[in-house]
């Protein structure tokens, strides 16, 4: 599985940066550079870390955009991106596997089994705070 690395950040959804993630099914990509957060945002290997809004007012997934699969299966730190056609999903370049966002980064095509590494998460209706235990 993917290593843990520390992740620590808060998204304000009054940022017009972030104003996306105001709508269900949405999702946002978070990087060191976003904002200036640094490695607390950078996820493993720098690849970053997805932010998804669910269909629950207060649901919001996060996770990290590097593939478990390619990860398990040949030491690869390759980066899934964000669908364009369908911003719940994520989609792998390496292994085409397609990953749902709205179900913990379950894959749903593709060779991959492994889910997306999650992230804890947290809605006080502004600011969405993403973070583990690292």
């Amino acid at each position: 599985m993917i290593p843990d690395v520390y992740v620590d950040f808060t998204l304000d959804l009054q940022d017009p940066e972030f104003v996306d993630l105001n709508a269900s099914g949405n999702s946002d990509t978070i990087n060191a550079r976003t904002n200036n957060w640094g490695r607390g945002a950078a996820g493993y290997g720098g690849n970053g870390i997805i932010v998804t809004r669910g269909f629950i007012d207060y649901e919001f997934f996060a996770y990290d955009r590097t593939c478990p699969h390619d990860f398990a299966l040949n030491d690869l730190s390759v980066k899934v991106s964000i669908d364009k056609e369908n911003f719940m999903r994520a989609i792998c370049p390496v292994c085409s596997t397609t990953y749902e966002l709205t179900l913990y980064g379950t894959p749903v095509t593709g060779v991959g089994q492994y889910q997306l590494k999650n992230y804890k998460t947290s809605f006080d209706g502004r600011w969405v705070r993403v973070w583990n235990n690292y």
